[in-house]
């Protein structure tokens, strides 16, 4: 008996590219930057700018505390002045990065985490000692 020869193309993928993907996407997960990553683990640059946040500063960008003014109306919305940005850090960029905490109220009542720049948010959960 005789093998037929399969017709159509076979195909394959190249498993070092399969490999690569894989550990970036598990690096990007341990440092707080996937997709949903923030709810993965502990977000190390999250927690210090949620730490100056509490303590008043001092923040390590002139823009952080300024007036976020919710114009892609994700937020709720609420008078002018009421919700302020802050920096969190991304690892490896020479530059602010899309990461920020947003929080509402004087003194902050509410907490908004958005990885994207503005594109989405999560509100953060806060424990009250």
């Amino acid at each position: 008996m005789t093998s037929m020869p399969r017709r159509g193309r076979r195909r394959s993928f190249n498993l070092r590219l399969l490999g690569g993907a894989l550990l970036l996407g598990l690096a990007l997960l341990l440092q707080g930057l996937w997709p949903g990553g923030q709810d993965a683990g502990y977000n190390p640059q999250l927690a210090e700018t949620l730490r100056l946040i509490d303590q008043g500063g001092p923040f390590p960008y002139h823009q952080d505390g300024t007036t976020f003014y919710n114009r892609e109306g994700l937020l709720p919305s609420r008078p002018r002045g009421y919700y302020r940005e802050y920096t969190v850090d991304t690892p490896g960029l020479s530059h602010r990065g899309p990461r920020r905490v947003v929080t509402g109220g004087d003194p902050p009542e509410v907490f908004y985490y958005t990885q994207d720049h503005y594109q989405s948010f999560v509100e953060l959960e806060r424990s009250h000692e």
